[in-house]
């Protein structure tokens, strides 16, 4: 099994990203909602304690039983995590005048404490936190202050507890990746060997362990993701994998004919399927998001349980899910509402008699990426931008039809195809276009038109969690621009989307 820091999980908006700086170091670690403990086993070095937008004297604040995980596991409790603490412990937190908001100035009171091992004194660190320690229970030992609060940092005396009110994991603190590293490596004692080609050996050993001689089915897009867990799947099971790649109908132009040829040479046996007609008619008056996404993945689990009855004992269900997927769709801190949902996440109706195996499940999308360039996969796929699993189906606004779909198209490909040609296109995390369900009035030839608008997105980011827009050539822009009105029927309006996730996504629906 492999080793793991668990990072309980109160709400915080940066909660996410104490899981990146920590898989950065190569240390494994599971973000858990912070009523959902586990019971704490071997594997389990450390634990961490999240921040949370609730002052510990909220009446709905999330509370956890310690006795859980005290004396299992060294914590590291941040923020809300090291007020609670306090207050559990009958310190005194309050709101006051002293509040701390955005940089500070760290003063080390005691640099004999494992945490601030190599840390140089007064470095930036980033508080976001309107309670504030004033006075610490009898056996903490303050170790860290800035100029505003006495209590930046402490540990309780014999239990291998420590506690920060800065963000470690923003980048905005200098040392916060030493602090990190202290803990997990020198405190919790983790080797830092989870890298892609132990992730492999690891995957390819369980997958091994789990399917046996048994036959999987894998639905096949084209991307990232449902690429590397063929290729790990196929080394680990050969010729038990039956890869289907389904057309419905939503995909980018010639996009079904690309994806087969693409997999041609990589040994997998891959069977296309078209379903267009099914996923067109399930769309028919559908125009909630969430919805169309229930229905597109409705249709995918029905073509899959036809598909499964022509591979003989066929007992498996492969999918791409990976980490965002999972926390999108499944609210792990609680109270929060769920972001969107995925196709491939939530399991699968009684009737259909599949397991389901998801070997990358645990990975963020540039974890997903690492993994693929270990296995060897050619570049060209590596490199792809992610595509939603429900298609152009939630890149078409509203509901959808084949005459929007032929717009969406043929748009899209000529922001794809500009993008590669203009050295883009690798710059970029991921780039859209989506058709917006209305229509405004144009001049084209002298004449009035009153046709669709197209938008344009393009976002920069490593694990698709947060993103950036990103600032594309005027100059690319305007030829864009020129050519999608100029050659795509129906289109007299185009625009750039400026919006950063958060708090827009990255796909409009």
């Amino acid at each position: 099994m492999t080793e793991k820091i668990l990072i309980l999980d109160f709400g915080s908006q940066f909660t996410q990203l104490i899981g990146r700086r920590l898989r950065e170091i190569n240390v494994y670690c599971e973000i858990i909602p912070y009523n959902k403990i586990p019971d704490i086993d071997s594997n389990t070095k450390g634990i961490i304690l999240s921040g949370s937008p609730f002052s510990v004297k909220d009446k709905q604040a999330p509370k956890i039983d310690l006795n859980k995980i005290e004396g299992k596991a060294p914590i590291l409790a941040i923020c809300y995590g090291a007020q609670y603490l306090a207050h559990y412990y009958e310190g005194e937190v309050n709101s006051t005048l002293t509040k701390e908001y955005g940089r500070a100035i760290l003063k080390i009171d005691n640099s004999s404490s494992p945490l601030f091992k190599d840390i140089p004194n007064n470095s930036q660190v980033w508080m976001s936190h309107g309670d504030t320690i004033t006075k610490l229970p009898s056996n903490f030992t303050p170790i860290a202050s800035t100029q505003d609060i006495d209590n930046a940092a402490y540990e309780i005396d014999g239990k291998n507890i420590f506690a920060l009110q800065f963000h470690p994991e923003v980048y905005h603190t200098q040392q916060g990746a030493a602090i990190l590293n202290n803990f997990a490596k020198d405190i919790c004692g983790c080797s830092g060997s989870w890298t892609p080609a132990s992730f492999i050996e690891g995957t390819i050993e369980k997958i091994k362990n789990e399917v046996k001689e048994q036959k999987v089915i894998l639905g096949l897009s084209g991307g990232v993701d449902s690429t590397v867990a063929a290729v790990l799947l196929h080394k680990a099971i050969g010729s038990n994998l039956h890869c289907i790649f389904v057309d419905n109908g939503l995909l980018r132009k010639g996009e079904f004919e690309t994806v087969l040829h693409s997999y041609k040479d990589m040994g997998l046996n891959v069977t296309g399927v078209d379903a267009s007609t099914l996923f067109m008619d399930a769309l028919k008056g559908v125009t909630d998001p969430e919805k169309k996404r229930k229905a597109i993945g409705g249709v995918f689990i029905d073509v899959f349980d036809a598909e499964s009855h022509k591979v003989e004992n066929a007992l498996w269900l492969a999918q791409g899910t990976i980490y965002p997927d999972v926390i999108e769709s499944i609210s792990v801190n609680g109270p929060s509402a769920t972001i969107k949902s995925h196709h491939n996440v939530g399991g699968l109706p009684d009737y259909m008699k599949l397991k389901i195996i998801e070997p990358l499940r645990s990975l963020f999308k540039d974890e997903v990426r690492r993994v693929g360039k270990a296995l060897g996969i050619k570049p060209e796929l590596i490199s792809r931008h992610p595509f939603p699993g429900p298609g152009l189906g939630i890149r078409v606004l509203g509901e959808v039809s084949q005459e929007k779909l032929d717009i969406l198209k043929e748009a899209d490909s000529i922001f794809i195809n500009s993008l590669r040609e203009q050295n883009l296109y690798d710059s970029v995390w991921q780039a859209a276009a989506i058709l917006l369900p209305l229509k405004s009035v144009g001049v084209m030839g002298d004449e009035r038109t009153y046709e669709y608008t197209i938008v344009l997105r393009a976002v920069t980011s490593t694990d698709g969690m947060t993103a950036d827009w990103v600032h594309l050539p005027y100059e690319f822009l305007a030829k864009v621009s020129n050519d999608i009105i100029n050659k795509v029927n129906g289109v007299n309006r185009v625009v750039y989307d400026i919006s950063s996730k958060p708090p827009a996504t990255i796909e409009w629906e």
